[in-house]
């Protein structure tokens, strides 16, 4: 049997070199929780483009998405990938994954524990979000919703990935074509299951700066014109698509049932 319990949770913090506040900061949440992490050095999208230019898929990023690539997008998916492929050579059977810029709530750990134990309804767990639209609740573990998403369900700055779904899906990913909270957010794609756990144990605070985007968001460059119409394509499809997935999956309507109570299962 597979232990999940948080003895045995490998966590990586993926962090830039340069952000030494990021990291004391998290540092030092994650030790008053007694939580043991392991630091990935984040690549750096600026730094490594030589090396990574022949992995992205340019144009057809920047059609889908409807704005250039940033440097940061670059560096961030690539440093997630690494880490589900860390994952996906190690013997745990879960791991948390986090980025440097996260704020735990009083009910973090609990919301952790109760989502080990209810890793049989999941395969990806996100417990922060910026982005979370159209929920539907597919039911509620202890006080908090298991929550699909019709809708935009992005930013991946906290959530727990199983091994198995790891190691299914990282090696798909090695062309970049869209940024990576994005792409594994086409579940119906990828063909697993996706999901939140809300009220959101977590949430992101970056002082208003962000690593990738700028202050408010000021380094995006959208693609003006016609050529946003793809963009706009895309994205009514993904909707389509995640519809489509959801309702053959027997994910619509909803349900609400208790899945899990704290420390104890419940018939399914």
């Amino acid at each position: 049997m597979s232990d999940h319990s948080l003895n045995a949770l490998p966590i990586w913090l993926i962090n830039l070199d340069g952000a030494k506040k990021r990291r004391a900061g998290m540092r030092d949440q994650l030790n008053a929780m007694g939580l043991n992490f392991t630091r990935f050095a984040a690549i750096d999208g600026n730094a490594q483009i030589g090396s990574l230019k022949q992995k992205i898929n340019k144009q057809l990023y920047e059609r889908l998405m409807g704005q250039k690539i940033l440097a940061g997008k670059i560096g961030c998916y690539f440093s997630h990938l690494a880490v589900w492929k860390e994952l996906a050579n190690s013997k745990a059977s879960v791991g948390l994954i986090l980025e440097d810029d996260v704020v735990f709530h009083e009910d973090f750990l609990d919301s952790l524990r109760l989502a080990l134990d209810a890793s049989d309804y999941w395969d990806l767990l996100k417990l922060n979000s910026t982005r979370a639209k159209f929920p539907i609740c597919q039911g509620r573990i202890g006080k908090y919703r298991l929550n699909a998403y019709l809708g935009r369900f992005t930013g991946n700055a906290c959530y727990l990935l199983k091994r198995e779904t790891a190691a299914r899906i990282a090696p798909t990913l090695d062309e970049m074509k869209l940024p990576f909270e994005h792409e594994i957010s086409q579940f119906d794609h990828h063909n697993y299951r996706l999901f939140g756990l809300e009220p959101f144990p977590t949430h992101v605070d970056d002082h208003g700066v962000s690593q990738i985007t700028g202050v408010r968001d000021e380094k995006i460059q959208k693609i003006a014109g016609l050529h946003r119409i793809q963009h706009l394509n895309f994205k009514a499809r993904n909707y389509a698509h995640r519809a489509a997935f959801l309702l053959k999956a027997g994910r619509i309507p909803g349900c609400s049932k208790q899945l899990l109570e704290f420390g104890r299962q419940q018939g399914d």
